[in-house]
């Protein structure tokens, strides 16, 4: 019978520093022992954790194009649900509570940057279309970076930071000996959580405040084209907590230049001028919003800049590429690669199972392309050649870049899919609404593999620095990733029947809005704007050059100013709690305090947003919509944002060092 081991009460001193030539690095849970990991306890619960964090995950992730990370949640709730039902010994099964469990986020990622496109273009969607290419994604996204894992997670020790799977693994091992998490969590995730439902359900004051608040500010964006706007939901202000101030900063960078710098700038020089992209616009530019410059301009500088940025991501990662097939090819052979461990903590699934499960998902997707999408074998062909080989290429670029930084750059990746899956099938003959709707869902499935690529080695990394066995995290995962699948696409689907994804108070979408306007020129022959492709393009390059991150840049151009701004102010909560003692064990206590309310933020924001739309798809309206619509409701929101985030500072200072 498996016994969990004594564990000590922190990690090893070098699990986040680079080893010594001959040191080791020995886990929390050594391989020697034989702790619980897989029960019924740990799969049912983690089940519940997918379900639940798929739905919040999907409704945040359309109302302001970001998907939060669900592992840091939902390690504190099953930590939490733990202490509180007195159980015991219970790390390794958290580790895989959390490894299903976050499946939630990943497969929603992959699902809602593509396939609301299909809505948006006026074409069908229907549950098996969105169950499937999420499922195939995902499966494919876990077969592919299992050769990757010794790489990144033993290999490269040290090397990166791993900021998300560091901050998960801290709250698994500090709740072996501390239980006041999980209440923290609740009572944030409580205040967040009303507070997102005050503003969704009952309209008692705006979700988003501008400029155009004053006289001042309504004149500057008529005649100059300036506005400046922010979010005022705590979903996004936790996020923009987690992502940090430096990475914010970044994202608020590419923001600012299009819409302080682009916009007004296009405006004052092309007054005259009518539009010359987007989809059936001929308004003048003098009559043209800010907002309108940025929708049919500036978004798609942003959209080259995310192609470019990812073609250097594979570049770098050709040396990764080459060591894991050296590797994959050694074990296929049955050789055991010099130095190689075979211990319980670096046993993976056998390389000759992951290659038959790979072979098998790409004949069923091809089976699902042929007689689910296409009515071609030749062009069914094409697509899973397109998916095979875009997914493999870019799993390195994915999980590369959860190690570094911890997000996903998944979006930018999908959107050169998508450009060169286009160009492959028009090609080939296949335009019109045929065409779109296949390059959709095959964006879809590789969105969703580069999606699980990035966040699986997160999961891989954690189980590394506590000991728990790879093969079994990477077996139990694909049981999430069917759970994620299904939920999101009966989310998606109830989502589209309340909000809708066009017209008036429709959820914003903003990838899903951007591959629609990528996709529909190419199909239909219509103008495309290459020009602000290669600017973006050459764009990211020169910010290659000089050290600045492209990526985060050029998502900051296409996705709209007021849900870039609440990152920044999150961001800057982040570096003022973690900075104003000259204590760092006291700054280190307090940031993790702020992290775990931002935490709740996201999860009970989310969570009531989901509660939200389903009242109101099952026919309750309690809108205020003519006092929301007024200055009052406007006035009220900044109010509101401003005591939202003097609790999130004061509640965050009260932690003190140890």
């Amino acid at each position: 019978m498996e016994q969990e081991p004594k564990q000590p009460a922190s990690l090893p001193d070098n699990a986040y520093r680079e080893l010594a030539p001959g040191e080791k690095y020995s886990p929390v849970m050594p391989a020697s022992s034989k702790p619980k990991e897989v029960t019924v306890y740990s799969v049912v619960f983690g089940i519940v954790m997918a379900i639940v964090f798929s739905a919040a995950a999907a409704y945040l992730g359309l109302r302001v194009g970001q998907v939060f990370e669900a592992a840091i949640p939902i390690a504190i709730i099953a930590v939490g649900v733990g202490n509180l039902t007195g159980r015991s010994g219970m790390l390794g099964q958290n580790v895989i509570i959390q490894s299903i469990g976050s499946s939630s986020g990943v497969i929603v990622a992959g699902a809602i940057f593509t396939l609301p496109a299909l809505y948006i273009l006026g074409l069908e969607a229907h549950f098996y279309q969105i169950f499937l290419s999420s499922l195939f994604g995902g499966l494919l996204g876990i077969l592919l970076l299992i050769p990757f894992r010794k790489y990144f997670v033993k290999d490269m020790h040290g090397k990166y930071p791993f900021p998300e799977a560091t901050a998960t693994t801290e709250v698994l091992v500090s709740g072996e000996k501390k239980g006041d998490q999980a209440k923290l969590l609740a009572c944030s995730g409580l205040i967040g959580g009303l507070y997102d439902f005050a503003v969704g359900t009952f309209g008692w004051w705006t979700e988003n405040v501008s400029t155009r608040l004053a006289e001042w500010g309504t004149l500057l964006a008529d005649k100059a084209k300036l506005v400046f706007k922010v979010n005022t939901g705590a979903a996004v202000l936790g996020l923009g907590y987690i992502v940090g101030l430096r990475y914010a900063a970044y994202i608020c960078a590419g923001s600012f230049t299009v819409w302080f710098v682009l916009i007004p700038f296009i405006s004052h020089f092309a007054d005259g001028q009518t539009v010359a992209v987007g989809e059936g616009v001929t308004a003048l530019l003098r009559d043209m919003s800010p907002e309108e410059i940025f929708r049919n301009y500036a978004r798609h500088i942003g959209i080259g800049g995310i192609a470019m940025a990812g073609v250097v991501g594979i570049i770098r990662s050709s040396k990764i590429i080459r060591q894991a097939l050296s590797l994959a090819v050694t074990e296929l052979r049955g050789r055991q690669t010099p130095g190689q461990e075979t211990g319980r903590t670096q046993r993976d699934l056998p390389m000759k199972l992951i290659l038959a499960l790979l072979i098998a998902t790409l004949l069923t997707t091809f089976v699902f392309f042929r007689f689910g999408v296409l009515d071609n074998w030749f062009h069914s062909v094409i697509a899973i050649l397109i998916v095979f080989v875009i997914s493999f290429l870019f799993t390195t670029v994915a999980a590369n870049a959860i190690a570094i930084v911890g997000t996903n750059p998944v979006s930018g990746m999908t959107l050169m899919t998508l450009i060169l899956s286009s160009l492959v099938l028009v090609s080939a003959g296949l335009t019109g609404t045929g065409g779109m709707t296949a390059a959709m869902i095959i964006g879809g499935v590789v969105c969703t593999a580069l999606s699980m690529a990035g966040a699986f080695i997160t999961d891989l990394k954690i189980g590394y620095w506590l000991g728990t066995t790879p093969a079994k995290q990477e077996g139990w995962k694909f049981l999430g990733t069917a759970v994620s699948a299904a939920t999101v696409a009966g989310v998606l689907m109830i989502l589209n029947q309340t909000y809708g994804f066009v017209g008036e108070g429709a959820l914003v979408a903003p990838q899903a809005n951007a591959m629609a306007a990528v996709i529909k020129p190419l199909m239909e022959g219509g103008a495309t704007p290459w020009m602000l492709y290669l600017a973006g393009a050459a764009l990211a390059l020169i910010l290659t050059m000089i050290g600045v991150p492209a990526l985060a840049f050029a998502l900051g151009m296409f996705i709209p100013l007021e849900l870039n701004t609440p990152l920044l102010i999150g961001g800057l909560v982040s570096w003022w709690v973690g900075s104003r003692s000259r204590d760092e064990r006291t700054n280190r206590a307090r940031r993790e305090r702020g992290t775990l309310i931002a935490s709740g933020f996201i999860a009970g924001g989310a969570l009531m947003g989901v509660v939200s739309a389903l009242l109101r798809y099952f026919g309750a309206d309690w809108f205020a919509s003519s006092w929301n619509a007024s200055k009052g409701a406007e006035w009220l929101a900044v109010g509101m944002y401003a005591l939202l985030i003097a609790y999130f500072v004061k509640d965050s200072l009260r932690a003190k060092g140890e």
